[in-house]
C-alpha cells in the first residue's frame, strides 16, 4: 500500500510538471503563431495539480495495455477533457480559472474547446508513455 501511494505521488510529480512543460511550449508557438518572436510562454501555480492528475492514467493505461492507439489516445483524450471541464467549472465558480475559452467557436461553457481534441490525444499518449515506463521499471 505504502508503495503504491510513492508511485502514485511521483507519477502526479512527473505529470504536473510534463504538463506545465507541455503548456509552456503549447503557448510559446502559439507566440509565434502571432510573429511574436519572445516566444512567451506561460502557465499557472493551479494547472500543475491538474496536470499531476494524469497519474491516474497509470492503472487505466495497463487495463488499454495492448489496445490500438486510437482507442488509447480517444480515451485519455476523453478524460483530459473531464478533467478540464470539471476543474474549469470549480475554478470558474471561485474565479480563479485560468483560462477562457470563450472567444473559440468550439468552446463548451468557455472551459473546453473541442478543437483541442488532437492535441489531448496526443497528450494522453505522451503521458502514457511517461507512466508507462515508471510501470515497466517496477515489474
Amino acid at each position: 500500500m505504502k508503495r503504491n501511494m510513492i508511485r502514485f505521488v511521483k507519477n502526479f510529480l512527473k505529470c504536473g510538471l510534463i504538463g506545465w512543460c507541455m503548456e509552456i511550449i503549447f503557448t510559446a508557438m502559439d507566440a509565434l503563431r502571432r510573429r511574436d518572436m519572445t516566444l512567451m510562454g506561460n502557465t499557472s501555480l493551479w494547472m500543475f495539480p491538474i496536470y499531476g492528475c494524469a497519474a491516474v492514467f497509470s492503472p487505466i493505461s495497463r487495463l488499454l495495455r495492448g489496445k490500438p492507439v486510437w482507442l488509447r489516445g480517444f480515451t485519455y483524450m476523453c478524460l483530459i477533457f473531464s478533467g478540464e471541464y470539471l476543474t474549469g467549472k470549480l475554478l470558474t465558480r471561485h474565479r480563479l480559472c485560468p483560462w477562457d475559452y470563450g472567444r473559440s467557436h468550439w468552446n463548451v461553457n468557455r472551459v473546453i474547446r473541442l478543437d483541442f481534441a488532437p492535441f489531448w490525444f496526443g497528450a494522453g499518449l505522451l503521458f502514457e508513455h511517461f507512466l508507462e515506463g515508471d510501470a515497466q521499471r517496477q515489474l
